[in-house]
């Protein structure tokens, strides 16, 4: 949902917003079984960074945009991805209260034995010792789970430090004589601490701030509990209490004084090991992840590493070891791929690098074994770019291109698609939902014809079959960033031959109805780029123009395929942004992505709705300057010339328009010619005049001819400066004291729609309620 407009060397990318081909373990060569050189990529450039591409040729630059919601919640959930490092900082989540257990006929229902774990108030109103008690005398380890949903004063009762303090020291006592089960119910008082950091981590307000005690009571709790020989019991009812503490170790951000507990698990951890203590395992993806991610290293993480560095052997190990296990959902994936983050210290590099070169080459690049492989090689490019050869990956790109995107249609000679997995069906479908949309932008926008010196007539649409599979290759063979749900490529687009291409993917849960995810609004970017937007995105980007670029992106797209934008329309009411504002709008404009996401696209999509129904002359105005790369004009005539002189206007238009009537149509371009007689005054049928003005008290007095039969005369003023209110009356002069029918909003955008008017004469007029100028009105009869 970013246009990517770039060239290879000052490439202009733009992020897009978010069956498959199942290929068999082995059909794709490792690459320690190919013949390894430095080739390049359908991109034209060298895949993972390449020594080769040479100093002169810099890495395409690329601005993160909204994922999927593939992305943003599946994958949030499987994690199988490289680029899902991007969820770290988050405490790992409350655990889901679990289905009762089946109860045989004449046992316990299943309603009486979830009432056994009765209400937790003895549990949130008491302290001390009686805390310790209550807890305990909990039935069951899940009896705990309502804790993590506490909010408010029972959150402040329940975990102020006093009390976590409390339940550590407990913990502490307890893991002295812990017996490798839940038997002196060890895990009620882990789970009460984990949910305790997670309720204070969210409401730390509430809760009050966790300071030095806490943290020597917890670390002493796990202390003891480590120490206990039977937290090695590699058993199902050791693993039930294993799994929460490894997480605890998370909570109390300690991975560094604990990485000898993870060099444990990972030299032990095999497919012998049942599931609890496969969920522990599973577990340490919290530690490692946020340890790595962790500010100032905070958790200790990367000193224990170098402190250590066989850990890195041992991690590279568990991998190896348990190679049988690789299937795209493991554990061994999911915690072994981030054996790749050592390489972000810049002490262990050289320890790491022939450990991630061996396993990258060791298995296959597709099928089961991708997440690991791609996502190790993923980490090459982030923390050692352009150190491909020391990998032997630079053409890994290459390799996979073939294998990943087998399909080839063209749908024009300047319009072509790559897919991986896509019917006959599919592929003209795609193909004519562009074409009618070219037709669709112009009817919208005009066309002045593409901006002088644009040669970019070729766009390739490049299709992965979904968000996985996107993030897993894309990198690799396109050399971009792939934390978002697409990418367009504008290339320099007066270079002859350049080629724009558009990265994406299907949308897979939306499934079984197909879709290309963002496809419309990405091809909106191509359009906008050849005929709105002179030069490539680094030079339209120079001041911010993002209101323009995204929200035309979003108003195409949606009005294109005759959609609703409930999202936008929601954002409405809430009056977030002033028009003035939000022609401030840039990427990355708020720490937090979603603020950023909401501003770039609900708000771009409102603010240019806004513009194009009210002041299309104004949106004439500033794309004439965007067209001559003016940036600098436009953006004077946007903050100074319009400033925040329709910020009244739009507050209006958000409650009334967007409320009532779904933010209104997305008008087409207008096309009403200008009048042609010399009397400044006279209209012609169907004709437009610009730059009206006038004084404040004074009139602009207009007339127009109506044959007998009109049925309707409309009426409209746009654009310009001041406040002008248009009044008609029929067929004798239009004043405020002398009229038929008037618009008296604020600013200069009025219409009258007069039904069944007199034949002849009639006569309006533009009345300054301030001092106007530069106002265009045209009339419509029919």
């Amino acid at each position: 949902m970013h246009p990517f407009r770039i060239s290879k060397a000052n490439a202009r990318r733009l992020p897009a917003l978010g069956a498959a081909v199942f290929i068999t373990l082995g059909l794709f060569t490792p690459p320690s079984q190919a013949a390894v050189s430095v080739g390049t990529t359908a991109a034209g450039t060298t895949a993972a960074g390449a020594t080769a591409r040479g100093a002169a040729a810099s890495a395409p630059r690329s601005i993160p945009v909204p994922k999927s919601p593939d992305a943003t919640n599946k994958n949030a959930r499987l994690r199988i991805s490289a680029q899902d490092s991007a969820l770290v900082s988050a405490p790992p989540p409350a655990p889901a209260v679990k289905p009762a257990t089946p109860v045989k006929p004449g046992a316990q229902s299943s309603a009486a034995a979830a009432d056994a774990c009765g209400d937790l108030s003895g549990v949130i109103n008491s302290t001390g010792g009686a805390l310790v008690q209550q807890l305990k005398a909990l039935p069951r380890i899940d009896c705990t789970y309502p804790l993590f949903n506490l909010t408010g004063e029972n959150a402040r009762k329940a975990f102020g430090e006093a009390q976590m303090v409390t339940v550590a020291n407990a913990l502490r006592d307890a893991s002295a004589g812990y017996a490798g089960n839940n038997n002196a119910s060890v895990g009620q008082l882990v789970l009460f601490l984990r949910a305790g950091y997670y309720v204070q981590d969210n409401n730390a307000d509430v809760v009050g701030p966790y300071g030095s005690a806490l943290d020597g009571a917890a670390r002493g709790a796990l202390d003891a509990f480590f120490a206990s020989p039977r937290s090695k019991d590699v058993t199902d009812a050791n693993g039930e209490i294993l799994n929460e503490v490894v997480t605890l170790i998370d909570s109390t951000h300690a991975a560094g004084r604990y990485a000898g507990v993870v060099k444990w698990m990972l030299a032990g951890f095999d497919a012998t090991w049942p599931g609890q203590m496969n969920l522990a395992m599973q577990h340490v993806e919290w530690v490692v992840q946020n340890g790595f991610k962790a500010k100032n290293d905070d958790r200790g993480w990367r000193a224990a590493l170098k402190a250590d560095p066989s850990i890195l052997n041992t991690w590279a190990g568990f991998i190896t070891r348990n190679g049988a296990q690789l299937n795209r959902l493991d554990v061994v994936s999911n915690v072994g791929r981030y054996l790749g983050y050592a390489l972000d210290v810049p002490e262990l590099k050289d320890r790491v690098r022939p450990l991630l070169k061996d396993l990258i080459n060791r298995y296959p690049n597709v099928g089961p074994t991708a997440p690991i492989t791609m996502n190790l090689g993923w980490y090459t490019r982030q923390y050692d770019r352009n150190n491909c050869a020391a990998y032997a990956i630079c053409d890994l790109g290459d390799r996979v291109l073939p294998v990943i995107l087998p399909l080839q249609h063209t749908c024009t000679p300047g319009l072509k698609i790559r897919a991986q997995d896509m019917s006959p069906g599919q592929l003209g479908g795609t193909c004519t939902s562009l074409v009618n949309e070219d037709a669709y932008f112009h009817r919208v926008i005009g066309d002045k014809g593409p901006i002088p010196g644009d040669v970019n007539t070729d766009l390739e649409v490049v299709v992965f079959d979904d968000y996985t599979q996107y993030s897993l290759y894309a990198w690799a063979i396109y050399n971009i960033d792939v934390d978002n749900g697409g990418m367009y490529e504008e290339g320099n687009p007066a270079a002859p031959g350049n080629q724009a291409r558009f990265i994406a993917h299907e949308a897979d849960w939306l499934r079984p109805d197909f879709q290309i995810w963002n496809l419309n609004h990405e091809y909106t970017h191509y359009l906008d780029g050849r005929y709105n937007m002179a030069g490539d995105f680094d030079a339209g980007i120079t001041t911010p123009t993002i209101w323009w670029v995204e929200g035309i992106a979003e108003n195409i797209s949606f009005g294109y395929r005759g959609e609703r934008n409930a999202a936008a329309i929601a954002e409405a009411p809430k009056k977030t942004y002033k028009l003035s504002d939000l022609f401030d709008t840039v990427y990355n404009q708020d720490a937090d992505p979603d603020v950023n996401s909401n501003r770039v696209y609900r708000w771009g999509y409102l603010a240019v709705r806004y513009m194009l129904q009210a002041h299309p002359a104004d949106v004439e105005t500033v794309l004439g300057k965007y067209r001559a790369g003016d940036w600098n004009g436009a953006r004077t005539f946007l903050k100074q010339t319009i400033g925040t002189r329709y910020d009244a206007g739009f507050d209006t238009w958000l409650t009334t328009t967007c409320a009532t009537d779904d933010c209104g149509p997305l008008p087409e371009a207008r096309t009403t010619p200008l009048c042609t007689i010399g009397d400044a005054r006279q209209f012609d049928k169907n004709c437009r005049r610009d730059n009206l003005a006038a004084a404040a008290g004074n009139y602009s007095y207009h007339f127009v001819y109506l044959p007998a039969g009109v049925k309707q005369l409309t009426i409209t003023s746009s654009g310009g400066a001041g406040n002008a209110d248009l009044y008609y009356n029929g067929p004798t002069w239009a004043t405020t004291s002398g009229y038929q029918a008037k618009s008296t909003r604020a600013g200069n955008d009025e219409t009258l729609t007069i039904d069944n008017p007199p034949a002849g004469w009639v006569y309006f007029s533009l009345a300054a309620a301030q001092d106007f100028s530069g106002v265009s009105v045209s009339t419509q009869s029919k």
